[in-house]
């Protein structure tokens, strides 16, 4: 039998039991197991191995895979005692991920998408992203990573993609001991750059080497959000990556001109060729800067703008550097108000996922208060359709966009 497309029977397989009144939140289907919470490991697994979880008395839990290399000692994917984590398993939560998306979100005008979202989609560890015709793959469990041709083999079959790239992601080594490569693993290699379609615009995107899987997805819809805001002005677009915000600011929203800037010149050069291909390069100025130093020259210089977009990098990978990371937020985000003209749109992002909606919140009341500046909520925005959140596992629920009036 083989122990990766077949599981053996709950009673031949290994067991993690749980500390006293610790197993609440996996009955509750949280799927994250971590080693504080484990009390002992019988069966002997190896990294990759399927488990079955059980409380202090031995009631059943879960069924997860095991990694002893990692933190998250077990991730859970099946709370029915009789499910095994078989091809079949994987399968039908392929097919529950891609329909959603079939019937929700892909069509003419958005040919790109989050196919796989990981926790959100029963697929703790996977994520997928479709760039038209080409899948891009990132794996974050060992165990799966050890299910890796059988996963790749259904998302042929359901997807029939023209080819699949796996990227990875920084830190994967150490956070699951994952040795594992970018490149082709299915089908032909995306040219380095792919375009792909939102909200009727075109956008051109390096899967190979951008950021992340090549375009930040889960914004969609609040560039569109934001757009109706936009018109007749002149738009700030601070950490702007390939000019997401900024060129659906001047396409669909009208905006009079957009500064676009950014820390890498690759990703300005992409602004640039993204704003020919919508037909507003005329409306578009890319500067290379720093963006708290752009902003402390512009205050200097008085300049004022109608609207300004925040949409920096994640500012944390722990809770221990919130405090810090919402420090940083404060001095942008004040700095920002400081040259938006009074009745203009502050839209400000936030995807730390150790920071909560309540303390951004908190964050920019105190910049309504140290700046003198009232500030409205017009609108409270998260992730797009495609990157659902598990309310089993609310560490998803990691995008925070407030579009704002600042008075």
């Amino acid at each position: 039998m083989d122990p990766i497309s077949d599981s053996p029977p709950v009673k031949s397989l290994p067991t993690v039991a749980l500390k006293k009144k610790r197993a609440m939140p996996f009955f509750n289907q949280h799927p994250w197991v971590f080693t504080g919470a484990v009390l002992s490991v019988s069966g002997n697994p190896e990294p990759g191995d399927e488990v079955i979880v059980r409380d202090d008395s031995g009631k059943f839990v879960a069924r997860g895979l095991f990694n002893s290399n990692s933190n998250i000692r077990v991730r859970l994917y099946s709370w029915d005692e009789n499910t095994a984590l078989d091809r079949a398993f994987w399968d039908q939560q392929i097919k529950d991920a891609v329909a959603l998306r079939v019937d929700y979100v892909q069509n003419e005008s958005t040919t790109a998408c989050r196919l796989i979202n990981s926790e959100a989609d029963g697929l703790s560890g996977l994520t997928v992203d479709r760039y038209g015709d080409w899948l891009l793959v990132q794996l974050t469990s060992l165990a799966l990573a050890e299910r890796k041709e059988i996963l790749f083999d259904l998302l042929v079959e359901h997807c029939s993609p023209r080819g699949i790239w796996l990227r990875t992601e920084k830190g994967i080594r150490q956070l699951e001991g994952l040795e594992i490569q970018d490149g082709l693993v299915r089908g032909e290699e995306p040219d380095r750059s792919i375009s792909i379609r939102e909200n009727g615009l075109t956008f051109v995107v390096d899967v190979a080497e951008g950021q992340k899987t090549g375009f930040f997805l889960d914004q969609r819809d609040n560039r569109r959000a934001l757009a109706q805001y936009t018109a007749g002005h002149r738009v700030l677009d601070l950490f702007s990556y390939s000019g997401g915000f900024g060129i659906t600011a001047a396409a669909l929203g009208d905006a009079a001109s957009v500064i676009c800037v950014d820390s890498s010149q690759p990703a300005l050069d992409s602004a640039q060729q993204n704003a020919e291909a919508n037909g507003v390069s005329e409306k578009i100025e890319c500067i290379k800067s720093d963006a708290f130093k752009y902003l402390e020259t512009a205050r200097d210089e008085s300049a004022q703008f109608d609207t300004i977009i925040l949409d920096p990098p994640k500012m944390t990978r722990t809770q221990s550097g919130a405090k810090t990371a919402l420090r940083a937020y404060h001095s942008l985000n004040d700095l920002a108000v400081s040259v938006l003209r009074p009745g203009g749109i502050l839209v400000t992002c936030c995807c730390s996922g150790h920071i909560s909606p309540d303390d951004f919140n908190r964050m920019l009341s105190g910049v309504a208060t140290a700046s003198g500046r009232r500030i409205q909520i017009l609108e409270s925005r998260g992730h797009a359709a495609d990157h659902p959140v598990s309310p089993n596992c609310p560490e998803n629920a990691y995008l925070k966009c407030l579009i704002c009036r600042v008075l």
